[in-house]
């Protein structure tokens, strides 16, 4: 930074790093393409499984784009935003995460050459905000068909095409039910507002040990707990359930509680106000008649023993979340004081109480509900490592069929949607990025075919072929490539179909960033790494040296 040929003037500190123009770009492309190779292996149903350590020494194995990503640490701010992305497409959709990487990725080597023939990024941006807003109409118009919900033997086709690509895709019938199952359970629709709350209301309990046939829906709540008394009952037939908030013990000081006594009677009547509000909360319970009192805090041992006499079964510390689950499955609402109980919070919903042991825990479950809004999957499996794959992969089925529940319109899968897309578009333009963002989207059939071993060259000619050959504009052209075998397919015949919301979030999501990462002209690092000492000041340097002169 000159100033009209005098000394440079510093405007940066001077540990700060400064990169501009062409070379941040370019860098910023290549930050992109190494991420997206990392993850091309993991797209399809041949797709390789990665091993990562994490610090602590743990291991995680898995071929979900998100869970690999998060377990990588980058030091490049461009390869951090490409992470950022497939977090934002797994919270979003909760499926494709691998594949907006891989677009993402291929979209910014497409911008390398137009960089090189000194073309502005903001013309580049430009055709390829247009050419996002052309795939947006062709996917919501001719290039999806609308699905029935009500279809349980294509939305299975739907999910299944999610499942296969997993770890989970050898079981796929039993993961496919599930999914559906408890989609359909979770589902509420009231005042026109359709609502599926996975994450709070479809609790997944992994237990180690079984095989992974063994894994189930149950209609109603698991959760990890035993009854408070050992004589208490154990199985109950068509129980009335209470679910408390508030503690069956009495209310101790919150710090340090000083009481003077002075005379002997003094003690005893202490113990006995305690003993009578215990009593006077249990008399409040024990007037409505329940079968099962679950309560979030503790029960002292003195409201176990009323409780006991009275034939009651009693759950302590339950969690938040767990009690909210068995309030939707039940019917029953939580009460936060005794006082306050009257027979319209008892829950009359469940068909049955009992207490299991798996393996060296007990586990209570609250099962056959009439009709429940709350469900629970218990998953098994050999090892932990596999429990933690197979939730991963049964999350991605089951925001799948969330999705198909909200948005019921497919596209055909198999890499079929994006030369259908491609195919549009090319007819569209004839050269530049616009033209450029369409071979793009190529990449997915591409790394399908790849990643089956299978000759990428000739299997895309006759690929394209099959699509230019396409006559009907209001239909999409379903060939793809078979996952398993390389070759190409008819989706329509193999029953491959995707979720729309899923692809025109990979698509919206993967084309923004592209952007977002050719916008950048400029990078300043300022950051000093840990031990490094901050450079001397000049200033500095002159009074060591006047000091020892």
């Amino acid at each position: 930074m000159f100033g009209g040929g005098r000394a440079p003037i510093l405007v940066l500190s001077q540990n700060t790093k400064r990169e501009s123009g062409r070379k941040v770009q370019l860098e910023n492309i290549n930050a992109g393409k190494q991420i997206a190779d990392v993850i091309r292996t993991c797209l399809g149903p041949q797709a390789m499984l990665k091993m990562l350590m994490d610090p602590m020494g743990g291991i995680v194995m898995t071929n979900d784009g998100n869970a690999i990503l998060r377990e990588i640490t980058v030091q490049h701010p461009a390869a951090k935003s490409m992470i950022e992305i497939a977090r934002t497409q797994d919270e979003e959709v909760g499926d494709g995460t691998t594949s907006v990487i891989v677009l993402a990725g291929e979209m910014l080597a497409t911008a390398e050459q137009f960089l090189n023939q000194n073309m502005h990024p903001t013309v580049i941006i430009r055709q390829y905000k247009e050419a996002l807003e052309d795939i947006v109409t062709l996917l919501e118009g001719p290039l999806s068909i609308p699905v029935d919900r009500n279809d349980k033997t294509a939305l299975a086709n739907v999910v299944r095409g999610c499942v296969g690509t997993k770890f989970i895709g050898r079981w796929s019938d039993l993961a496919v039910n599930i999914a559906l199952d408890a989609v359909s359970t979770v589902l509420l629709e009231e005042n026109g507002r359709t609502e599926v709350d996975i994450k709070r209301y479809a609790k997944v309990e992994k237990i180690p040990g079984g095989s992974v046939e063994e894994s189930q829906i149950l209609k109603g709540v698991m959760v990890n707990k035993d009854v408070t008394h050992p004589k208490m009952r154990r199985y109950i037939q068509n129980p009335r359930i209470m679910l408390l908030d508030c503690s069956l013990e009495y209310k101790k000081g919150e710090s340090q509680t000083n009481v003077e006594i002075t005379a002997e009677t003094d003690f005893t009547k202490l113990l006995e106000l305690e003993e009578e509000h215990v009593r006077r909360q249990c008399d409040d319970i024990i007037a409505l008649k329940p079968d099962v009192v679950f309560t979030e805090k503790g029960v002292s041992d003195l409201a176990q023993h009323f409780l006991l006499k009275a034939g009651i079964s009693a759950v302590r510390r339950l969690r938040k979340s767990d009690n909210n689950r068995i309030a939707r499955a039940c019917g029953a609402t939580i009460v936060n004081r005794t006082e306050e109980l009257q027979e319209s919070d008892i829950g009359t919903g469940a068909g049955l109480f009992e207490i299991k042991k798996l393996g060296d825990e007990y586990f209570c479950y609250i099962t056959e509900c009439k009709n429940p809004k709350a469900c629970t999957i218990l998953l098994r499996g050999a090892s932990k490592d596999i429990l933690n794959e197979t939730e991963r992969n049964l999350q991605d089925a089951l925001q799948v069929a969330r999705n198909i529940m909200l948005l019921p319109r497919l596209v055909p899968g198999g890499g079929a949607i994006e030369m259908a897309v491609a195919q549009k578009l090319l007819q569209k333009a004839t050269h530049g990025p616009y033209r450029a963002l369409a071979h793009a989207l190529e990449i997915v059939p591409k790394t399908l075919a790849q990643n089956c071993g299978a000759n990428t060259i000739r299997t895309l000619t006759a690929l394209r072929a099959k699509h230019a050959n396409h006559a009907d504009p209001n239909s999409p052209c379903s060939w793809g490539i078979d996952g398993e075998s390389g070759e190409i397919v008819e989706q329509t015949a193999t029953g491959l179909w995707e979720p729309l919301a899923v692809k025109l979030q990979t698509y919206k999501t993967a084309v923004e960033t592209a952007i977002l990462l050719l916008r950048i002209d400029d990078i300043v690092s300022g950051s000093k790494k840990k031990g490094d000492k901050e450079p001397t000041k000049p200033s500095e340097i002159q009074q060591e040296q006047q000091q020892q002169d």
